[in-house]
């Protein structure tokens, strides 16, 4: 039996290292919406003003994959403005083709990172990232994402040694 590959993830600092770097808005945004709102890559190519509610911090995902709707809140970090996002919000929709954004963030991530990445890390990475930084509780993470089965979910949360590292251990 062959064993399951475990797929790549980056940091919120590695994250900040490639928006840094990008020149386009529209790339800036989706690789933001990617990581924060862990969104598919064909989510965030479909997101349309109207899904956004920036007053109560929501955003509507329609018709993603298996044809389910959910909510979704818009993550502190973006409703803080982090490199004009809830500004940018306003110029959706994207205006670029899924193929387009996984190969931008495959170049980018390879030219800032040095590191063979596509778009679908990013969603691994904010799923990741809400568990062990956020402190989300997996059922959370679960109903974020979307998933029918918790199961799928524990594929996308990662452990890193430094994680482990920075728990406090208690006797």
């Amino acid at each position: 039996m062959k064993g399951r590959r475990i797929p790549e993830t980056i940091t919120e600092d590695e994250l900040v290292k490639i928006i840094s770097k990008t020149k386009r808005n529209n790339h800036k945004l989706a690789f933001l919406l990617g990581f924060y709102q862990a969104m598919r890559v064909s989510e965030v190519v479909n997101l349309k003003l109207e899904n956004v509610d920036k007053k109560q911090h929501l955003i509507m995902i329609k018709q993603a994959k298996g044809k389910k709707d959910r909510h979704i809140p818009i993550i502190k970090p973006l409703q803080i403005n982090q490199s004009g996002v809830l500004h940018a919000l306003n110029k959706l929709p994207i205006n670029c083709g899924e193929r387009a954004l996984e190969i931008a963030f495959k170049n980018k991530a390879k030219e800032v990172l040095n590191k063979d990445l596509h778009f679908h890390t990013l969603r691994h990475s904010g799923a990741t990232w809400l568990l062990n930084k956020k402190r989300w509780d997996v059922r959370q993470v679960q109903r974020f994402l979307g998933h029918a089965k918790l199961q799928t979910t524990e594929i996308y949360c990662h452990v890193s040694p430094q994680d482990l590292v920075e728990l406090e251990w208690e006797d």
